[in-house]
C-alpha cells in the first residue's frame, strides 16, 4: 500500500462555524419553547425540533477535531478505507466518521537483550545490539504487519543471530579478514543493511545499527582468554626474532664492510648464536670477558 498525504481543514478555520452551530441550535430550541409558553405551539414545535436536529449535528460534527504534535502522523480510514495519512501538526478538523490511527514518527532506540549464539567458528559467545529506527510509512507500519513495535524487535533478534554466524568472533588466522570483534564498522553496516531489507516491508526506517555486548560465553571465556594470550605472546615472539634476524645480518655485513675482523663459518656461527640468544632472551645476559686469544 502506497502512503497518501491527506490534506485537512484547520481547526481554527472550523471553531467559528461550530460555535455560530452551537449558539443557532440553542437559540432556537429557547425561542421555540417561548413560541409553546405563548401559544404558538405548532411554530414553536418546530423551533424546538430544529434546535434538537442542530445540536445532535453539533455533537456528530465534534469528533473531527483532532490535534497532533511534532513527528506525529495519523492514518485516516473511513468505513475499513484508507483515506490518507495527515503528518503535519497543529490542530485539524477532518470527517468525523474517519478512525485516525496515531503512529509517532519520532527515533526510537531498541536496547536489544544479550543472545547466547555461535560465532562462524561454532564458538559459543554473548551478543546484543542497539538499533536507532522510526516509522517512516504509516500505511506499511499500520497495515502490512500485525504489530510494528514488535515486528521491530523480532527482525532485530533474527538479523543479529544471522550476523552473528557469519564472522567468527576474532581473527586467529589469515583466513579471516573481518570479525566481530576487530571490524566493528563493517559489522555495524552490515547489521544496518540487513535491518533495513527486513523491515522495510513494515514501513521503518533504520538510521543506525551497532553492537552493545560482545563477549566469549562464560563457559568459554577463561579457555579463549588463555587463548588470545597464547596467540599474542606467539605473534610478539615472531616479531622479536625477525628483527634479531635482521640484526644478526646487519651486524656481520658491517663487520664484513669495515674489515673489523675475519671470521670463518664456525665463528660465525657462535657469533649468530651468541646474539640471538642476547637479543631474543626473555632475561638480561651476563657478559664474559675473554681474557685470552680470539680462538681461546
Amino acid at each position: 500500500m502506497k502512503e497518501i498525504e491527506k490534506k485537512v481543514v484547520s481547526g481554527f478555520t472550523m471553531i467559528i462555524p461550530f460555535l455560530a452551530l452551537l449558539i443557532a441550535s440553542v437559540g432556537i430550541f429557547i425561542f421555540g419553547v417561548t413560541q409553546v409558553a405563548g401559544g404558538s405551539e405548532a411554530q414553536g414545535a418546530v423551533c424546538i425540533i430544529t434546535g434538537i436536529v442542530l445540536f445532535i449535528l453539533w455533537i456528530i460534527l465534534c469528533p473531527g477535531f483532532f490535534t497532533l504534535q511534532p513527528n506525529e502522523a495519523a492514518a485516516l480510514i473511513l468505513f475499513g478505507a484508507y483515506k490518507g495519512t495527515v503528518k503535519k501538526s497543529g490542530w485539524h478538523w477532518a470527517n468525523p466518521f474517519y478512525t485516525k490511527r496515531k503512529v509517532s514518527l519520532r527515533s526510537r532506540n531498541l536496547n536489544g537483550e544479550r543472545l547466547k549464539v555461535n560465532d562462524e567458528m561454532g564458538n559459543p559467545i554473548e551478543i546484543a545490539a542497539v538499533v536507532v529506527w522510526r516509522v517512516e510509512n504509516t500505511v506499511e507500519a499500520l497495515f502490512d504487519v500485525e504489530n510494528y513495535n514488535d515486528y521491530v524487535r523480532t527482525q532485530s533478534e533474527s538479523a543479529l543471530r544471522h550476523l552473528a554466524g557469519m564472522y567468527p568472533y576474532d581473527i586467529t588466522d589469515d583466513t579471516h579478514h573481518l570479525s566481530l570483534r576487530g571490524s566493528t564498522n563493517e559489522v555495524s553496516e552490515a547489521l544496518k543493511n540487513e535491518l533495513q531489507e527486513r523491515l522495510g516491508k513494515a514501513g521503518v526506517l533504520v538510521e543506525e545499527a551497532r553492537l552493545s555486548h560482545l563477549a566469549y560465553a562464560p563457559e568459554i571465556a577463561a579457555a579463549m582468554l588463555q587463548r588470545q594470550q597464547a596467540s599474542a605472546i606467539i605473534a610478539a615472539r615472531q616479531k622479536i626474532v625477525e628483527g634479531a634476524v635482521g640484526m644478526v645480518e646487519m651486524a656481520l655485513n658491517k663487520l664484513s664492510e669495515k674489515e673489523v675482523v675475519e671470521l670463518d663459518e664456525e665463528r660465525k656461527a657462535a657469533m649468530v648464536s651468541n646474539l640471538l640468544v642476547v637479543l631474543c632472551g626473555e632475561r638480561n645476559t651476563q657478559p664474559v670477558i675473554n681474557t685470552g686469544t680470539l680462538h681461546n
